[in-house]
């Protein structure tokens, strides 16, 4: 027994290093991963510059907050925090089907958008595939098609920011699985018109598959747009992701859903993690279904503040791109990103264009009418001082 004793006290003992040095190396791909880089924070600026008031102007969320029926939803909601969510939201998704006139085996709720784009291409690229999309347009296409070690080919936008359907078919061969289009797009505020839509559809090949991301459709007014919703009733095979997290006012709590026909949600379904939308998130967005007066609002809302901020743009000499969004993409040349950093130092957060491949612009969040004033007067005081 003391020799035995005497032979473990004697054998090496690893150090921290050489524990590290054994351990499994990280999969190839994520040397070349690019992670989201979400915009500043409130408290960030605060902080940083010592502000008493911040307006953020950066991540499109709704200026008005939550729906009211939503908070009460959660309220109510609170005493059961101890039980697990419903794992297929099925109230919820009951809800969407009778409000979209679909069935619910057409319909998956996952923890906002960017989780269904990841179960997009975990359930569809294999090593080697493509994805087609334009560019400038929202990273996490790319994100998901990288993580699972596909390819991404993006088709550049022409200088107007518009989308055509011939140029993304361009992008597409016989390797390409997945087309993704952001309508509108993030970050122009660009659009597919409807009739581009059919035709794209109608010339991709066999085995490829369109994902419509409309997370922007609620704020769009332009005749010729299409949220994807009424080709897919007609039995068009694709998919439509929407977030609760813009014109619902629910960002904080991450609930959205892609529509598409039966077969493709059931892939989904088949590598979506259990329980991926807590139960709050889940009442919230089934109460804000029914609050059709917050909506309005929203809506009202931002068709006032788009006119107010780009009218107050072009009275700054500040080009800008006509949006379908609740955003607005503005270009300041070379001053950029002194803009960026001013509007920073006087509370005023927005986000810099730098990340798509356009430093030479930034993008503005539609706020509320006080919010765009103040924008605008602190924007006003950034470029005199750079003159």
């Amino acid at each position: 027994m003391e020799n035995h004793d005497l032979h473990w006290k004697q054998q090496a003992v690893p150090t921290a290093n050489a524990r590290k040095e054994a351990s499994p190396s990280p999969r190839a791909v994520l040397a070349d991963m690019q992670p989201y880089v979400p915009g500043r924070s409130i408290a960030d600026i605060r902080a940083e510059f010592g502000l008493e008031r911040v307006v953020k102007l950066a991540s499109n969320e709704n200026p008005l907050g939550p729906s009211p029926l939503a908070l009460q939803a959660v309220r109510e909601a609170l005493p059961d925090m101890h039980r697990y969510p419903d794992d297929r939201a099925g109230q919820l998704r009951s809800k969407l089907a009778a409000k979209l006139s679909l069935q619910a085996g057409q319909l998956i709720v996952a923890n906002g958008a960017d989780e269904l784009i990841t179960l997009i291409c975990e359930a569809y690229l294999e090593p080697g595939d493509r994805i087609a999309t334009f560019a400038p347009t929202f990273s996490e296409y790319s994100f998901g098609a990288r993580l699972m070690n596909a390819e991404t080919v993006s088709v550049p936008l022409p200088i107007s920011f518009a989308l055509h359907a011939d140029d993304l078919l361009t992008a597409v061969d016989d390797r390409t699985k997945l087309v993704f289009v952001c309508s509108p797009n993030n970050p122009t505020g660009t659009y597919l018109p409807k009739t581009e839509l059919e035709r794209l559809l109608s010339r991709l090949p066999d085995g490829c598959l369109l994902v419509l991301d409309a997370a922007y459709s609620h704020f769009a007014d332009a005749r010729d747009y299409a949220d994807g919703f009424e080709l897919l009733r007609e039995g068009a095979r694709l998919i439509v992701l929407q977030t609760f997290s813009k014109a619902y006012g629910l960002a904080g709590i991450r609930a959205g859903y892609a529509a598409g026909p039966a077969d493709i949600v059931a892939h989904l379904l088949a590598v979506k993690e259990p329980f991926n939308v807590n139960a709050l998130a889940q009442v919230a967005a089934a109460a804000a279904l029914d609050d059709e007066a917050h909506l309005k609002a929203t809506l009202h809302t931002n068709a006032a503040g788009r006119v107010h901020l780009r009218e107050g743009l072009d009275r700054l000499g500040v080009r800008s791109v006509t949006s379908q969004s609740n955003f607005m993409l503005a270009h300041f040349g070379d001053r950029a990103a002194l803009v960026y950093e001013g509007l920073l130092r006087r509370g005023v957060i927005v986000r810099g264009g730098a990340g798509w491949g356009l430093p030479d612009w930034l993008r503005i969040s539609v706020g509320t009418t006080e919010e765009i004033d103040l924008l605008l007067a602190s924007l006003s005081d950034v470029l005199r001082s750079a003159q």
